[in-house]
C-alpha cells in the first residue's frame, strides 16, 4: 500500500526527534514536565555549582569528551592543573591515557587467599584521589571487602563492619567487591546524558565535566560499586596523588558520581592496578584477557571461576575462584 506524502515524516524532522540526547539538551529540556522533579535536581545542580564556584563556565560549557579535538583537550588538562594548583597548592600531571590496542582487562581474585586485610581498599584510596576524612575512612573507597560465612557465597548476610586488626576470623571468609567492568553494563544505559561509557580496553569510565549527579547509574549496578560525593571532597594536599588521569584519579567535585577504572592511569601504562600490588597473599590477579600466555587467562583456563549475581545477565570482567 502506497504511503500519503502528507504524513511522512522528513529526514529532517526524524533527525531531530531521535537525536542523541547531550548534556546542553538535557539541560534545556529539564524544566519541562517530562523530566521530572529528580531530573530536574540532578540537571540545575551544575548550575548551582557555578554560582558556588566549584564549576567554571568553560565546564559547565564544555563538550562531551568524546567530542573533543585533541587541542580543545589539552587546553582542558591545563586547566584542570592550574586549577588544582590555585585551589590546592599542588601541581598535578594530568594525562589522557587511551586503551592499548588488541587489550581488554580482566581480574580474578582468590577467594581462599583473602584475608580481609583492606589493604587494597586503602591503597584503592591513596592511588585514586579519594575523598576521606582520616586514613582508615573507606566510606568512599570503590572497593568493599566483605565478611562471610564459610560454605556459601551470600552477600545477604555478609558484613561490611569488621574490625580488620583481627583477620581472619574462624570461620570466616572475605569477598572485596568492586566495579566488575560488565560487557552489558546498566549503569551506562541509563545515564541521560551518556556521562559514563565502556572504553575498548572494557573499562567502564566517568566523565566527571559531564556527570550531572542524577544517580541513576547507581541505582541500576547491581554490585553497589559506584560512589557519590554528596559533600565537596576531603583530601589534604599532601595526600594528593600528582599523577593524574583524565577519566580516572583526577580531582572530583561534590555532586558527582565516581568508580573504580581498574587504575586506568596505571594499567593502561603497563603497570598493575595499586590494589593488586599492597595485597599480602598475592590474592588478586589482573592482565590482558586477549593474551593467552596471560595471569589472567591462565586463571580461566585452569581455575573454577565465579562471576557475581551471573543471573542478573551482565557478564563481568571481574571473576572469583578458589584454590580448592
Amino acid at each position: 500500500m502506497n504511503s500519503d506524502p502528507q504524513n511522512e515524516v522528513s529526514p529532517q524532522t526524524l533527525e531531530r526527534v531521535y537525536q542523541p540526547l547531550t548534556r546542553r539538551s538535557f539541560l534545556k529540556g529539564a524544566a519541562g514536565a517530562a523530566a521530572g522533579l529528580v531530573g530536574l535536581g540532578a540537571a540545575l545542580s551544575p548550575l548551582l555549582e557555578l554560582e558556588r564556584g566549584e564549576l567554571t563556565l568553560d565546564e559547565l560549557l564544555q563538550k562531551r569528551y568524546l567530542e573533543l579535538t585533541p587541542e580543545e583537550l589539552q587546553r582542558i588538562l591545563k586547566a584542570l592543573e592550574d586549577k588544582c594548583e590555585r585551589e590546592r597548592g599542588v601541581r598535578p600531571t594530568l594525562l589522557d591515557r587511551k586503551p592499548l590496542p588488541g587489550v581488554e582487562f580482566g581480574y580474578a581474585l582468590n577467594l581462599t587467599r583473602c584475608i580481609g586485610c583492606r589493604k587494597c581498599a586503602y591503597a584503592c584510596l591513596k592511588e585514586n584521589n579519594q575523598s576521606r576524612e582520616s586514613a582508615d575512612d573507606i566510606e568512599m573507597s570503590y572497593i568493599r571487602v566483605l565478611e562471610l560465612e564459610k560454605g556459601a557465597i551470600n552477600l545477604e548476610t555478609s558484613s561490611l563492619y569488621y574490625h580488620p586488626a583481627t583477620v581472619p576470623e574462624p570461620g570466616k571468609y572475605y569477598m572485596p567487591v568492586q566495579c566488575q567492568q560488565c560487557r552489558q553494563s546498566p549503569c551506562t544505559k541509563v545515564c541521560p546524558v551518556r556521562a559514563t561509557w565502556p572504553e575498548p580496553d572494557g573499562v567502564i569510565v566517568v566523565d566527571y565535566n559531564w556527570c550531572i549527579g542524577c544517580r541513576y547509574c547507581m541505582a541500576a549496578c547491581p554490585y553497589d560499586a559506584r560512589r557519590f560525593n554528596y559533600k565537596k571532597p576531603t583530601l589534604p594536599p599532601a595526600e594528593i596523588n600528582p599523577r593524574q588521569n583524565y577519566l580516572s584519579n583526577r580531582l572530583r567535585r561534590q555532586g558527582v558520581v565516581e568508580k573504580c577504572t581498574f587504575c586506568l592511569q596505571r594499567s593502561r601504562a603497563g603497570k598493575y592496578p595499586a590494589c593488586l600490588e599492597v595485597c599480602p597473599t598475592g590474592a588478586r590477579v589482573f592482565g590482558n584477557l586477549n593474551d593467552p600466555q596471560s595471569e589472567i587467562r591462565y586463571v580461566l583456563d585452569h581455575k573454577r571461576v565465579y562471576i557475581l549475581k551471573e543471573e542478573v545477565g551482565t557478564l563481568p570482567r571481574f571473576y572469583y575462584f578458589f584454590d580448592k
